[in-house]
């Protein structure tokens, strides 16, 4: 059930990391979270990701998740090259542990978020922080909030989050 468990965050966490915009995201009470970020043109990066794990069966299931989802734009602020060797099939382990990283085994609203240590699929704690009415998660701001999804819910973030090693 971990195994499962894990999976689905990887998945999630990569279609956080495509980019979801609330605008996409009509008919979101209809869809799972990977219905969402697929919908979504600024997450395409995130939804090839999620499908180079072999995470979206996975991100498609029961959940409850909550995806920190990076937009594509996140993504073009990693190093050249960064995004292209991720999707290797030999860096699929890689690829997998940072997309876990990206998700939370629960539903969590924005209502709900505090200053906080947050755990991750990937096993890994990021550090959330609340100041001034903005909130981070391991440096990366949280741009969108509340896109609920049958299976979950899913915040913009406008970096992708890394787990220490």
């Amino acid at each position: 059930m971990k195994t499962l468990t894990k999976l689905t965050s990887s998945t999630l966490a990569i279609l956080a990391v495509a980019g979801l915009t609330v605008s996409a995201v009509a008919d979101h009470h209809e869809k799972n979270i990977v219905e969402v970020a697929a919908g979504n043109k600024d997450f395409s990066t995130l939804v090839a990701a999620v499908k180079a794990a072999g995470l979206a069966e996975t991100l498609s299931g029961k959940g409850p998740f909550t995806v920190f989802a990076p937009t594509n734009a996140a993504f073009e602020k990693l190093p050249e090259g960064t995004v292209e060797m991720l999707l290797k099939p030999e860096n699929k382990e890689k690829l997998v542990a940072i997309l876990t990283y990206h998700v939370v085994p629960a539903k969590v609203m924005a209502a709900d978020v505090k200053t906080m240590m947050a755990p991750t699929v990937n096993g890994a704690e990021a550090s959330v922080k609340v100041e001034d009415g903005k909130v981070m998660i391991d440096g990366a701001t949280v741009t969108a909030t509340d896109i609920e999804a049958t299976n979950g819910v899913i915040h913009v973030i406008d970096s992708v989050i890394m787990p220490k090693e």
